[in-house]
């Protein structure tokens, strides 16, 4: 009689056991690639997708988590989550954030970073049936490249490595029998999960631009001289561009409309004709053309606008009385 009664109470001790299935998260973010910008806004937008499972408990067994996403300056970010940034080949930064908000106002930030704590939490409720369960949440990643000045060329990056640059961290509960309570944080309650992260890149592109500023160029004027032209008439103008950093450009300036040869020439009304000439230098030594690397200007882009000199000269001549003109074309290429 005592060897059935200690049988029973031992078969009444093994159901009562608890039974626990550790949980576990992890999580995945696509890559956030910017449109290319040479200053304006530019916006883009990835998807973080996390997925928590627990093995299995009962037939009515449920678990909960609650989650702290964090996502901080990044490999190539220079340590700082305000303004944060990519960076090219040349080391050139980039400004960029990213946001947890489709208006762009709450910034993604990481626990207990001193400037932008603002994590991202994410909390799951499902059940765990006998072959187990889990639930997958996603949250979009916003991201902005705000308007800035003085850009370089070239392909940006700033790359969110697994372990220091992203994180996520969790408490996770489980009932074998109803609902079990929420953990009191991600720090606190429940039990704990394994910390894991999610590496991802953020890609972005400023390209090689030029533009003429003021278009058209200001005119080269030479003025008011007698029919005789005793001397040399010297005047210049300036052709004004702003090129992203890194550019490198050539200006050439083509004949004109009546140009003989490759003399340039002025026209009145009449017909008649005034030679001249544009010249790189202040010396009028050498001739302003169009053929790319032999008669054209030079140079590399800084991003802000830069001036170069066009000097004109009419040599001594006589020339009838009239209003003479010419109109050059500017061909900037980069």
């Amino acid at each position: 009689m005592k060897h059935g009664l200690l049988a029973l109470l031992s078969c009444l001790l093994w159901f009562a056991a608890p039974a626990r299935a550790a949980t576990s998260c992890t999580a995945s973010m696509t890559n956030l690639n910017f449109p290319a910008t040479t200053g304006a806004i530019s916006d883009a937008t990835a998807t973080l997708t996390v997925t928590c499972s627990t093995g299995a408990l009962s037939l009515l067994a449920r678990a909960k988590v609650n989650m702290c996403v964090s996502i901080f300056s990044g490999t190539d970010g220079g340590g700082t989550l305000a303004p944060r940034r990519m960076i090219n080949g040349f080391n050139d930064p980039l400004q960029m954030q990213l946001y947890s908000d489709a208006a762009r106002s709450a910034i993604w930030g990481a626990r207990g970073n001193a400037t932008v704590p603002n994590f991202v939490p994410l909390q799951f409720d499902y059940a765990v049936p006998l072959l187990g369960g889990s639930q997958t949440l996603t949250a979009t990643l916003y991201g902005r490249i705000p308007a800035q000045t003085a850009l370089n060329a070239g392909t940006y990056v700033n790359r969110f490595t697994a372990g220091p640059d992203t994180l996520i961290e969790f408490r996770y509960a489980e009932a074998l029998l109803g609902s079990p309570p929420m953990p009191a944080s991600c720090l606190s309650g429940g039990s704990a999960g394994t910390a894991s992260s999610f590496p991802f890149t953020v890609n972005g592109s400023v390209p090689n631009t030029c533009t003429l500023t003021p278009k058209p160029v200001p005119d080269l004027a030479f003025g008011n001289v007698p029919g005789l032209i005793a001397s040399n008439v010297d005047r210049t103008t300036a052709i004004g561009l702003t090129c992203t950093g890194h550019t490198a450009w050539q200006i050439g300036l083509n004949n004109g409309l009546y140009a003989s040869g490759t003399i340039r020439r002025m026209r009145n009304a009449g017909g008649q004709f005034v030679p001249y000439e544009l010249y790189r230098d202040s010396n009028h030594i050498q001739r302003w053309g169009n053929t790319v690397g032999t008669d054209t200007q030079g140079g590399t882009g800084t991003g802000t606008a830069q001036s170069q000199t066009v000097y004109g000269r009419v040599t001594p001549q006589t020339a009838t009385v009239g209003s003479y003109s010419d109109t050059i074309t500017v061909t900037v290429t980069y």
